[in-house]
């Protein structure tokens, strides 16, 4: 699991720890030493802490214009044990939300597993994007089955045509505009 890093191609279009708007903002990182752990395995330094023991982030792009923000994912999703929901809507969603974002894309192919509980966070989470919606990509099937067992998928817009393997060839903007337009289409 240390081996799997966020992507960083799109630095040169943003960097979540130069962004004043960021939650992550002035963020410090330790490439000498590994030291956040899912279940006893060591992950890259690079991934952003959100208080929870098993799920860890990196806001990969965020443009308050176009109020859009995508997130990567890394670990177990565990509403169960960790109300993850919880820690990542009050130590990132909310502060985005805040700064004006109603359009969120979560690249999931590095969670690994999801365990439900209720749905009130992302009901809450859904009702803070006004005009706007949320996004999963490439998540593994079994996570999907398992959001629609606790009506997740009430909330965010995932599968089908959501699914990009090629998101990373992308530019944010062009990426961003394909799920736009993925979503436009299933919610007209």
């Amino acid at each position: 699991m240390q081996d799997i890093e966020p992507y960083y191609n799109w630095e040169k279009f943003y960097v979540s720890k130069k962004d004043k708007r960021s939650p992550f903002y002035k963020a410090r990182y330790n490439l000498q030493q590994y030291e956040n752990t899912i279940y006893g395995y060591y992950i890259h330094p690079l991934w952003d802490y959100i208080g929870s023991e098993t799920l860890y982030l990196k806001v990969l792009y965020a443009d308050y214009e176009q109020r859009v923000c995508i997130i990567e994912l890394m670990g177990e999703w565990n509403d169960t044990l960790h109300n993850d929901i919880m820690h990542l809507k009050r130590n990132v969603i909310d502060l985005l939300v805040g700064e004006g974002i109603n359009k969120f894309i979560l690249i999931g192919e590095n969670i690994l597993n999801f365990h439900g509980s209720d749905d009130s966070y992302y009901e809450e989470w859904f009702e803070d994007v006004e005009e706007g919606w949320i996004a999963a990509v490439n998540f593994r099937e079994h996570v999907m089955t398992e959001w629609k067992k606790f009506n997740i998928d009430y909330y965010i817009n995932f599968g089908g045509e959501l699914d990009h393997e090629s998101w990373r060839t992308m530019t944010p903007e062009l990426f961003f505009m394909t799920v736009n337009k993925a979503i436009t289409k299933r919610i007209g």
